[in-house]
């Protein structure tokens, strides 16, 4: 396969907010060139969501969804093809992360249940999956996995940039000017030749999820709709310096955070309070991890863009741009599509893989090399 060749690729993902199943069809080489074709999402029924939300951090309950899983993403794959008027024949892969229900880097372990064997047979396309354990064996820390597709969209936006995710957990991309590098015939990034990405990525600490459980213990609503339940409460300051003292904050990038890491603390701070000051703390929380994290970018940015289900909260929008004061907007002010962007981010990955490419820089994932990745499975 030559390197500048453009491949049409379905990406997939199921994010830890566990709402349902991303589906982005686009065409890319893997490297600059990235043209968005098709998107939709699947979202998940109500019985299996709350079930999936109760296998996070049980590995035994993932494996125990994994098929039925499987079968939801070979169906949003189905779904979209149909939406686009392609045939499986035309698409050269199907980037499938599954869904995380473990992620312990520090113990050399994360894991992501879906079956990639069954996925190719049920949809007849070749299925690329397993993106992250490679990464974490060579010692990163397997997340954040978006920074590359931030970086090829990015290509002519000014920076230093600021990309921020809320999904159920927050990450950020910081996004310099292309740094001189030792060649792309030798890591097969760079811009050209001489050059290669100047990236920083990490999880900035909680993102949609903490709210989400809290949205649902409290009111039995999935989300904070609109923001209205945090909107009309009121943070309580020393439940959020309490949040704050967790060790998380203080180490340095990259560094990523297992969904359930915050939940005990965060379960035990909220306790006493009212449903809508409960929300409003954790608005407040994710807010201010996003600005402890942004202290540790190499150089100051002059605008976020946002993605993930995050921007949809005005709550949320709102009080990032009071705390950070810069230019927040969702990234569809720059024509991106945040609700498909990560799965679009495991297509362009997916391309990645076959053509033998790295997935993680140690500057998004601390691990010690660009390290390629990903398991092949091919339909027949």
């Amino acid at each position: 396969m030559s390197p500048d060749t453009s491949l049409l690729a379905l990406g997939l993902m199921s994010g830890t907010s566990c709402d349902g199943v991303g589906a982005a069809l686009i065409e890319t080489d893997g490297r600059r060139q990235v043209r968005a074709l098709a998107a939709l999402t699947n979202p998940y029924p109500d019985a299996f969501r709350t079930r999936l939300r109760r296998a996070l951090g049980d590995p035994a309950a993932g494996q125990a969804i994994a098929a039925e899983l499987t079968d939801r993403h070979a169906e949003a794959v189905r779904s979209l093809l149909r939406q686009a008027g392609r045939s499986a024949d035309a698409v050269r892969v199907v980037g499938f992360h599954g869904q995380t229900i473990l992620h312990a880097p520090e113990r050399r372990y994360t894991l992501q249940v879906g079956d990639g064997a069954r996925l190719a047979r049920e949809t007849g396309i070749d299925v690329v999956s397993d993106f992250r354990s490679r990464d974490v064996a060579e010692g990163g820390e397997g997340a954040p996995f978006a920074p590359l597709f931030h970086w090829a969209l990015a290509a002519s936006l000014p920076r230093p940039l600021g990309v921020l995710n809320l999904g159920g957990v927050g990450n950020a991309t910081w996004i310099g000017e292309d740094k001189a590098g030792i060649g792309e015939d030798k890591i097969g990034i760079g811009e050209d030749k001489n050059s290669e990405p100047n990236l920083l990525a990490f999880d900035t600490g909680p993102g949609n999820g903490l709210l989400d459980d809290w949205a649902f213990k409290t009111t039995g609503q999935h989300f904070d709709r609109n923001g209205d339940l945090a909107r009309a409460g009121k943070v309580d300051r020393a439940v959020l310096a309490t949040l704050m003292t967790n060790p998380y904050f203080d180490r340095p990038a990259p560094k990523s955070l297992d969904r359930e890491h915050l939940n005990a603390t965060a379960r035990a701070a909220l306790a006493p309070l009212f449903p809508a000051d409960g929300a409003a703390t954790l608005v407040a929380f994710t807010v201010e991890a996003v600005a402890r994290g942004q202290s540790q970018f190499p150089a100051a940015i002059n605008r976020w863009i946002v993605t993930g289900g995050g921007r949809h909260n005005p709550v949320v929008m709102e009080a990032l741009r009071r705390r950070l004061g810069l230019a927040v907007d969702a990234v569809e002010a720059v024509g991106w599509d945040g609700d498909h962007l990560e799965a679009q981010a495991f297509a362009y990955l997916a391309v990645r893989s076959l053509k033998g490419l790295p997935l993680s820089l140690p500057s998004t994932t601390g691990v010690p090399r660009p390290m390629p990745g990903g398991r092949l499975d091919r339909h027949r």
